[in-house]
């Protein structure tokens, strides 16, 4: 069979999209790449939560698809929106690689060894609420850009350290930049981290029973609980979210955690666990963990309206 896959052409973009090329390649498939910049990669002066969320990563590829100019389409499924447009599915999620942040810096061996008031990069709304939680002394500022650009902008002194997903300096061969990993007890990672997905249109069976070898459902039935948590909350960028879970035999066990990028309210944290033997029962789940959050960010704010935010 004759595939197309979308994908934005950040090295590490292009890295998912070669991965699972050679992959389908092995199933007998003809594979090519469609290389695109997206609305993301484009806008770098502001932070995602302001200018439309992490959609700006995959509409550009939807696109593609529904023009037929390509059949499937590879993402970081943490910049997955938790609601695909109509005509989309997510068909194939992938093994799991490194799901942790990763601390990042030339001259510190890890957060607790940070100066007070150093200067700390990320993108994220979840890590900065997280960081905030850990170490409230420092000066956390944005870093948007795609890896290159953030390890340079770090090499040139702009920041003390960085904090980045594991999974990408991993798939670069850069795991050497790790100074440390934050544990999920430490610095609960997004949903998805670390996971690749793939998007096709729902109406393109072919294409689904192509990569159906590639599907590892332990992590599907994980991130599917993480990303429910999300959906529920109504999570984007905009919401410093964190959704974890882990799998042991049949039984899923997911924790979640809500900040306050702004320090004024406490850190929220939520857990459950249950037998989750398919992901409706995974999406259950999530659901219930983040009812769960929701009571407690009401209690900890008092009148906080977790809808608001």
């Amino acid at each position: 069979m004759k595939l197309t896959i979308a994908t934005r052409e950040s090295r590490l973009a292009l890295w998912q999209a070669e991965h699972v090329k050679a992959l389908l390649e092995q199933q007998g498939h003809a594979v090519t790449l469609l290389g695109m910049t997206t609305k993301g990669d484009q806008i770098l002066d502001r932070s995602l939560s302001k200018v439309g969320g992490k959609g700006l990563f995959v509409k550009e590829l939807e696109v593609a698809l529904e023009e037929g100019r390509a059949d499937l389409a590879v993402h970081s499924l943490k910049d997955v929106p938790m609601e695909l447009p109509e005509g989309f599915a997510l068909a194939c999620v992938m093994e799991r690689e490194d799901p942790r942040d990763a601390f990042v810096s030339p001259k510190h061996a890890s957060l607790a060894a940070l100066p007070h008031g150093a200067v700390v990069g990320t993108s994220s709304l979840r890590r900065v609420a997280l960081l905030r939680a850990l170490r409230p002394d420092l000066k956390i500022e944005p870093l948007r850009g795609n890896l290159d650009t953030r390890l340079r902008k770090l090499d040139e002194g702009q920041y003390d350290a960085i904090v980045l997903a594991a999974a990408g300096l991993k798939r670069l061969g850069l795991a050497a930049r790790i100074r440390a990993v934050f544990e999920p007890a430490e610095i609960l990672p997004a949903a998805g981290q670390g996971a690749l997905g793939i998007e096709i249109r729902s109406e393109r069976k072919d294409v689904a029973e192509a990569l159906a070898p590639l599907v590892h459902q332990g992590t599907w039935l994980r991130v599917a609980a993480e990303r429910a948590v999300s959906r529920a909350m109504g999570g984007s960028c905009s919401m410093p979210l964190a959704a974890y879970a882990t799998l042991d035999g049949g039984y899923l066990a997911i924790k979640a955690a809500w900040g306050d990028p702004d320090g004024r309210v406490a850190l929220v944290r939520a857990d459950a666990a249950a037998a989750s033997a398919d992901l409706a029962a995974a999406e259950e789940l999530g659901t219930a963990v983040a009812a769960r959050l929701k009571e407690g960010m009401v209690r900890a704010g008092g009148a906080l309206d977790p809808d608001q935010h």
